[in-house]
């Protein structure tokens, strides 16, 4: 097939390369033309994923015309909250044949759209059926390095699934394909919030009870949230629910268990990002689950800690207590 991935962030380069050694021919783009031309000189993204080379038949270019034109499919690999403005600069002509797959993990704050619903909504001309996701447990870090990895191909189409699912998998990247693409999509956002609780967690110095619970209830109002707006309660017990939110809330790679735990240590969300070359998306997303919990009417009290901590500037470990000394309730 012939790939393009629209975004040379760390996920986006390991992308390109694992499509490239799935004898695809691939190019990637990079927004800023002088770092295209050092990734080009150098063969590597020092800046977000240091170490790893880029295969000379992995073609980096500034050029979105270029990129994007006449491809087979194309990954969107930007930020949740900037893809948008991508989208918008390339030529329906260009793109009305290609499978689009989203990779990113977040929902629009202006819209509350999903990525899928966003790219719909920008390019109302194209099917659903040509719009797909992939998400789940999956850092660059390590997929970069063929660590073995799991994650989930979705498109309301069972056959766009299905052809995203052949064109990433392989020996070490196992992908498992679905029809339900807003509960893979929501399952990636919302985890983030939690992973941001989860982190505060680790920061404030509290324990691994303490985290599993989060970790827990977290994914219980993921799934509250998600089967409230269609989705399948069975999708956040998968790999894009509970595998991505285990992996987020746990490893030293997630950015958002970064955020959270900074912040736990006494660290102001502004000089946080200041510090970060990378995109925590779960901080943006924040207001954009909570928006929608409050327009579905879902109870998510993890969410509305964080996002008081965050934005109100409340005190983590009082967020803690807060959480704990709810009224009672049942489990489930």
């Amino acid at each position: 097939m012939n790939i393009s991935v629209i975004g040379a962030g760390g996920w986006g380069t390991t992308l390109a390369i694992l499509l490239h050694y799935n004898d695809h021919k691939v190019s990637l783009w990079e927004y800023d033309k002088n770092y295209a031309n050092d990734i080009i000189a150098s063969r590597e993204n020092k800046l977000y994923l240091p170490g790893v080379e880029i295969p000379e038949g992995v073609v980096v270019t500034n050029d979105l015309s270029e990129a994007s034109n006449s491809k087979d499919m194309l990954v969107l690999a930007v930020p949740s909250q900037f893809l948008r403005s991508v989208i918008q600069k390339m030529e329906l002509s260009s793109i009305k044949n290609s499978i689009l797959v989203s990779v990113a993990k977040g929902v629009e704050n202006r819209s509350l759209l999903t990525m899928s619903q966003m790219i719909l909504d920008q390019i109302p001309q194209l099917a659903p059926s040509q719009i797909g996701v992939l998400s789940g447990p999956s850092h660059a870090e390590e997929v970069s390095r063929k660590i073995p990895t799991a994650v989930v191909a979705a498109s309301k189409s069972e056959n766009v699934s299905k052809n995203i699912q052949s064109a990433f998998m392989n020996s070490y990247f196992r992908v498992y394909s679905s029809t339900d693409i807003l509960g893979v999509e929501l399952g990636g956002a919302v985890k983030n919030v939690i992973a941001i609780g989860a982190g505060i967690i680790d920061g404030a110095n509290f324990g691994d009870n303490t985290k599993a619970a989060i970790m827990t209830r977290g994914i219980a109002e993921i799934s509250r949230l998600g089967t409230a707006m269609g989705a399948k309660a069975e999708t956040f017990a998968g790999l894009s629910g509970m595998g991505d939110l285990i992996v987020t809330c746990m490893s030293k790679h997630s950015r958002n268990r970064f955020v959270g735990e900074k912040i736990g240590q006494g660290k102001t969300l502004t000089e946080i990002l200041k510090s970060m070359t990378m995109v925590a998306e779960g901080v943006e997303s924040c207001r954009s689950v909570k928006k929608l919990s409050e327009l579905h009417k879902v109870s998510t009290p993890i969410v509305d800690e964080v996002y008081k901590v965050l934005f109100e500037e409340k005190d983590p470990v009082q967020a803690t207590t807060d959480l704990m000394t709810r009224d009672m309730k049942s489990e489930l």
